[in-house]
C-alpha cells in the first residue's frame, strides 16, 4: 500500500442506526419519574397512596377469597367462616333473579328481558358509530316498539298503534316545522297523541294476536327497572330538551314563555318532589277509575327533569356558536328548519356533549330514587324483600357491593364512550 491510499479519509456510505434512548427517559422508569416521584413532596403523596391501597386492598382480598357462596341464610354463612373474616356472596348466587328483574317477574319470561336487553346494543349501534350501515337504523326505529312488546308482553298491536303514533307525529312534524321547530314538535306531539288514542280501541279489538303472557308494571323490578327508566328516559329527553332550548330561543312569546317556565319551575323542584307528585298527587288530577300506568308516570316525570336540564345544556351550546353560523345559515337561503338541521344544531350538540353526558349519567343514578315511592329497583329490593327476610337480615356490603358494580360498569360506560366521541368529533376545533 502506498503512502498516498493510506493519508486517503474513510468516508462512510449509510448511516449509523440511532441509539436507543436510555432507560431513564423512556419506559416505566420515565413515567414513574414524572408522574410520581419528580419532587419531594410528590415522593412522599406517592408513597402513603400506596400504603393507603395496600391497606385497603390487604382487607379487602382477604375478605372477598374468603367468601361463602353456596349456603341457604347468613347463618349457615356464619357457621361455615367460624369467626373468619368473610364475605357472605350466597345472598348473590340465591337472589342473583330477584336482584336483576324482580319478586315478581315470572322466572320463565326471564328470556324476553334478557333478549331485549342484548338486542339494545345493536339498535345503540348505528347511532353511536356512525361507520355502521346507515341501514342498521331502520331496526334503531323499531327497536322501542319490540322492546316494548317483548318486556310488559301482550298482543303485538299495542307496540303496532304506538309506533303508527310516531309515523303520524313525524310527518305533523315535517308539515308543521317548516317554519317553526317549536310549532312542528308539539303539533307533532299532539297528532301523535290522538293516534295512540285511537290506536287503544283497535289493540282492545284483537288481544290474543301474537300475544306474549302480559306482565303488569307492578311486576317490573331490580336492575332491569332501572335500565328500562335510564334508557327510556335519556332517550326521551333528549329530543325534548333540544325543543326546549330552541323554543326557549323563539321569536314567537308565547312558545318562548312557555318553555322558560317549564324550565325554571322543574329546575326549581327536586326530583323526589316530582317522583311523589307522579305517585300520589297525579292521580287526584285523572277522571276516577282512571288506571294510568305508575312507570308510564314515573318516566314522565323523570324525563321531564332531565329535558329541562338538558335544554339548559344545550342552550349553552347555541349561545357558544358565533353568530357568523346563523348569518351564513341565512346567506345560503336555508328556512329555520334546514339551518338548525344542517348548521347550528350539529355543532352546538358536538359542544353540549360533555353536559349532555354529564345529565345522562346523573339521570341514570337518580333512577334508585324511585325505591322511595314503593317501587322495587335494584336499591328497593335490596332494602326492602332481600334485607326483610329473615335469611339474609344483616348482609350489607356485599348487596350493595354488587349495586354499585352494577352501576359502576353503565356509567363509566358512558362516560368513556363520550370521551371516545369527543375526540372523534374533533370538539375541541383543533
Amino acid at each position: 500500500m502506498s503512502a498516498r491510499d493510506t493519508n486517503v479519509a474513510f468516508v462512510r456510505t449509510e448511516e449509523i442506526p440511532p441509539s436507543p434512548p436510555p432507560a431513564s427517559v423512556q419506559g416505566p422508569v420515565a413515567w414513574a419519574r414524572e408522574n410520581l416521584f419528580s419532587s419531594i413532596p410528590y415522593t412522599i403523596l406517592t408513597l402513603v397512596s400506596l400504603y393507603v391501597i395496600y391497606v385497603l386492598l390487604s382487607g379487602f382480598l382477604g375478605w372477598f377469597f374468603n367468601g361463602v357462596w353456596n349456603t341457604g341464610s347468613i347463618r349457615e354463612c356464619r357457621e361455615v367462616l367460624e369467626g373468619a373474616s368473610g364475605g357472605c356472596f350466597s345472598v348473590l348466587s340465591e337472589r342473583w333473579n330477584q336482584l336483576l328483574f324482580g319478586i315478581a317477574y315470572p322466572q320463565e319470561q326471564y328470556w324476553r328481558p334478557t333478549l331485549a336487553f342484548i338486542l339494545l346494543f345493536v339498535a345503540a349501534a348505528p347511532v353511536m358509530f356512525s361507520a355502521l350501515p346507515r341501514k342498521m337504523l331502520l331496526f334503531t326505529a323499531i327497536y322501542p316498539f319490540l322492546a316494548f312488546w317483548l318486556i310488559w308482553g301482550g298482543t303485538i298491536l299495542t307496540p303496532l298503534m304506538a309506533m303508527a303514533g310516531f309515523v303520524v307525529g313525524y310527518i305533523a312534524f315535517d308539515r308543521l316545522g317548516k317554519d317553526s321547530f317549536a310549532i312542528g314538535f308539539f303539533g307533532g306531539v299532539a297528532a301523535a297523541l290522538i293516534t295512540w288514542y285511537i290506536g287503544g280501541f283497535i289493540s282492545g279489538a284483537a288481544p290474543g294476536l301474537l300475544a306474549f303472557e302480559p306482565v303488569a308494571s307492578r311486576d317490573m323490578g331490580g336492575f332491569m327497572l332501572n335500565m328500562i327508566l335510564g334508557t327510556v328516559c335519556v332517550s326521551l329527553s333528549l329530543p325534548l330538551g333540544i325543543a326546549l332550548a330552541l323554543g326557549r330561543q323563539s321569536d314567537l312569546l308565547i312558545i318562548k314563555w312557555i318553555c322558560v317556565v317549564f324550565i325554571e319551575f322543574i329546575r326549581g323542584v327536586p326530583l323526589i318532589t316530582l317522583l311523589f307528585v307522579a305517585n300520589v298527587v297525579l292521580a287526584y288530577f285523572l277522571p276516577p277509575g282512571t288506571n294510568f300506568d305508575l312507570i308510564l308516570r314515573v318516566i314522565i316525570m323523570i324525563t321531564m327533569f332531565s329535558a329541562a336540564y338538558i335544554a339548559e345544556v344545550i342552550r349553552g351550546g347555541l349561545a357558544a356558536l358565533p353568530r357568523g353560523q346563523y348569518e351564513a345559515a341565512d346567506s345560503l337561503g336555508l328556512d329555520y328548519a334546514q339551518s338548525m338541521r344542517l348548521i347550528i344544531l350539529p355543532q352546538a350538540l358536538k359542544i353540549s356533549i360533555p353536559g349532555i353526558v354529564n345529565v345522562a349519567v346523573g339521570l341514570f343514578k337518580d333512577t334508585t330514587l324511585v325505591s322511595v315511592i314503593s317501587m322495587f329497583d335494584l336499591v328497593g329490593m335490596i332494602r326492602g324483600p332481600i334485607l326483610a327476610s329473615a335469611d339474609w337480615n344483616g348482609v350489607y356490603w356485599e348487596l350493595f357491593g354488587f349495586a354499585a358494580l352494577l352501576f359502576f360498569v353503565v356509567c363509566y360506560g358512558i362516560s368513556q364512550y363520550s370521551q371516545w366521541l369527543e375526540r372523534q368529533l374533533a370538539t375541541d376545533h383543533r
